[in-house]
């Protein structure tokens, strides 16, 4: 028993001792990080291997949840890739850190899955943080820096010492010889140099992943991940024949890449449908790469009577004498101001044109030749070339109700030029057309014209498929409110065709119709009123609706 109790005492003992000097360890940490001493971190004393070549690369993109045929969003894109890289390590005994450079700057990291290793990764880690003129300048809060100044008349050079206080946002101040003062805000050219690139600081996107290896290897490792930033669409060009009956349809294949990095022979595909994906939290980002330096007007109050010393000026007089000195820009920045590019006008059919193939429910377009997914930047392949198809020219209208107005007659409008036809092999399509915008072209005097844009839902084989082509304003309808009765209002809607040939019209009524001088047809469970109006002639239709049906 006594025996018993020593070993019991003795590991309590133990336990204590080994809680004291972790105790200790922490405090000593703690105390380092705060005088800005060196500390050796868990990686110490391992190896670190960097791996910056990329053998192959695959690049699956997928549309950006619920954006329909909408524009893909500038700047930052909001769908999402698939992407697949290949690289030759070599990988140390035991245990090592290996720093991927080069991911995707919108990488998930909880989604990176590593194979090729001789042994399962431990641990995983997404540095974020980006060398840039801004990044310097937080990693240096505090820390000495040389500022060197060009005298802009005699162009001599001179150096001093500095220590960063504060920054980057809204502007650098720094302590010198001289005192505390703004950086570029003394007049003469100024720029910093620093002792060297501080730890933590990546000149590209980088994962690192821990490992262990009983034996030094070459390994084949395959690193898979998604990332945010990319989207695709499909941006589709028609272009009406001579003969006003078919069109040639044309669609590029769009792939946007938000990222600061690229992907140099990638082979590329896209996925069109709709896919389940739980909503993930942003990434966490370093401060932003630029730098913005203002500075204070050069003047004195006395030459603004409305300062003073007490009271801050207006906020737009301190916008007017701010002197905004950019360092550096980000093309971001340049991208998201910029409006998206319309699309190309139709060209001859070029020679690589993406695949289809099926993904389950789902269709895949791959691009048969490896292609570089640009940094910044949209890139567009042939998608969809099909020539003579066959339409129909609609003018439609809108009816609004009016149920609670007066009897009085609706200002004239256009109708709205629909081309329509039907996906299938027999009026010249018969392919999936995933969603994405439309440009009409037709003729004039022998050259394409643009008469309109418009958008397109995700088409099966089967289905309708109707391009908007502007208005008309050679056919024109006009809405007339009748005086009502208690159960009933009554409408009169004239058609006028200002053209030679005659045309259709249709108006979708979208209430409950109790009477009409003509017959309706139903188009997708809405009656409708559809006429074929002569050249240079008019249609009429009147009609009630049911006001009880309606409350």
């Amino acid at each position: 028993m006594e025996s018993t109790g020593a070993a019991q005492w003795q590991g309590v003992v133990e336990r204590g001792v080994r809680h004291t000097v972790l105790t200790v360890r922490r405090l000593a940490l703690q105390i380092a990080l705060m005088a800005g001493l060196p500390v050796a971190g868990p990686a110490a004393g391992q190896a670190i291997v960097q791996s910056d070549r990329i053998d192959s690369v695959s690049v699956t993109l997928y549309r950006e949840p619920g954006r329909g045929e909408g524009a893909i969003r500038p700047g930052w894109p909001g769908g999402y890739a698939l992407i697949t890289e290949t690289r030759t390590i070599a990988v140390p005994a035991g245990r090592s850190v290996i720093r991927f450079e080069g991911v995707s700057e919108g990488m998930l990291p909880e989604s990176a899955i590593v194979s090729g290793l001789p042994r399962r990764v431990n641990e995983k880690n997404r540095d974020a943080r980006l060398l840039s003129p801004a990044s310097l300048v937080d990693a240096y809060l505090k820390r000495s820096v040389t500022i060197r100044r060009t005298n802009r008349a005699t162009g001599k050079v001179t150096t001093g010492d500095a220590v960063i206080q504060s920054g980057p946002r809204g502007g650098v101040l720094l302590t010198t010889a001289d005192g505390v003062e703004a950086l570029s805000c003394s007049g003469l050219p100024e720029s910093l140099s620093y002792p060297g690139v501080p730890e933590g600081l990546s000149a590209k996107p980088t994962l690192s992943v821990v490992t262990d290896s009983p034996v030094a290897a070459t390994a084949t490792v395959q690193l898979s991940y998604l990332a945010q930033g990319f989207d695709w669409s499909a941006n589709y060009v028609a272009r009406v024949a001579d003969d006003g009956k078919t069109l040639d349809l044309f669609a590029w294949l769009t792939v946007a890449n938000g990222g600061s990095q690229g992907f140099a022979g990638a082979s590329t595909q896209a996925v069109a449908g709709g896919l389940h994906r739980e909503q993930v939290r942003p990434l966490p980002k370093g401060p932003p790469p630029e730098l913005r330096l203002q500075c204070w007007p050069m003047d004195i109050t006395s030459t603004h009577p409305k300062w003073s010393i007490d009271r801050a000026p207006p906020q737009m007089e301190m916008l007017r004498g701010y002197s905004d000195i950019v360092v550096t820009a980000s093309r971001r920045d340049r991208m998201m101001m910029a409006p998206p590019p319309p699309p190309p006008p139709p060209a001859p059919v070029p020679v690589m044109v993406a695949q289809q193939e099926d993904l389950g429910d789902l269709k895949l377009y791959r691009i048969p030749e490896p292609v570089t997914v640009a940094a910044l930047s949209r890139k567009q392949v042939a998608m969809i070339d099909r020539k003579g198809v066959r339409f129909e020219r609609i003018y439609t209208g809108v009816f609004n109700g009016a149920l609670d107005g007066q009897p009085v007659a609706m200002p004239s409008a256009p109708a709205a030029l629909v081309l329509r036809t039907e996906n299938s092999d027999a009026k010249g399509l018969g392919v999936p057309l995933p969603a994405g915008g439309v440009a009409v072209f037709e003729a004039a005097g022998g050259t394409p014209m643009l008469v309109g844009e418009s958008g397109l839902k995700d088409r099966a084989i089967g289905e309708e498929v109707e391009l908007g082509a502007g208005t008309s304003p050679d056919l024109r309808y006009v809405t007339t409110a009748l005086p009502r009765g208690k159960r009933r209002a009554a409408f009169t809607v004239r058609v006028t065709n200002a053209r030679a040939t005659p045309e259709t019209f249709e108006l979708p009524l979208s209430f409950k119709v109790k009477s009409a001088s003509m017959p309706l047809v139903e188009r997708k469970g809405v009656k409708t009123w559809r006429v074929t109006v002569p050249g240079n002639g008019e249609a009429k239709l009147d009609f009630a609706l049911n006001l009880e049906a309606a409350r």
